[in-house]
């Protein structure tokens, strides 16, 4: 099942109208509002730069840690039972509907990410230590001597 091509402005419509119903109450801090303000002042900037991988790779970076955020912002700061009016219950119901509908905005940007020429590497060091270096050749010192003696001189004494 192919998902159908979103437009990032419409990702960045949702999530500002849903953080801004969010935000209706002041039931949530204020860092709430500016975490989820700002990945979306850096989504208006993938927009601008429509061939930006830099753009693109720092907006799922920030969905991606306010998905986090939200979390624990929710779950802190959730009113008891008795102290949740119809104004609070909806507030709080548009910040988890923005949170549910967060890691479906990520994977739409990621591949808007992989159509703007974005790479899926994950490279820790350790695949690359064993390659063939072979076929090395340095640029700076044409035809450069051997660094170490062969192993055919063994009859030469070693200092």
């Amino acid at each position: 099942m192919e998902l159908p091509a979103v437009s990032l402005k419409a990702i960045i419509l949702v999530h500002w109208l849903l953080t801004v119903w969010g935000c209706m109450n002041y039931m949530l801090p204020v860092s709430y509002a500016w975490g989820n303000f700002s990945v979306l002042a850096v989504g208006i900037w993938a927009i601008v730069q429509r061939d930006s991988l830099d753009a693109i790779t720092m907006f799922l970076t920030g969905l991606l840690l306010t998905v986090l955020t939200d979390i624990i912002h929710i779950s802190i700061f959730y009113p008891p039972r008795e102290f949740l009016s119809d104004a609070k219950r909806f507030s709080i119901g548009m910040a988890i509907f923005s949170l549910l509908l967060k890691p479906v905005s990520c994977y739409l940007v990621y591949r808007m990410y992989r159509e703007r020429g974005g790479e899926c590497t994950f490279n820790i060091g350790v695949a690359g230590a064993g390659q063939d270096r072979s076929s090395y050749e340095p640029i700076d010192q044409p035809d450069a001597p051997p660094q170490w003696p062969s192993s055919s001189k063994a009859g030469q004494p070693l200092y």
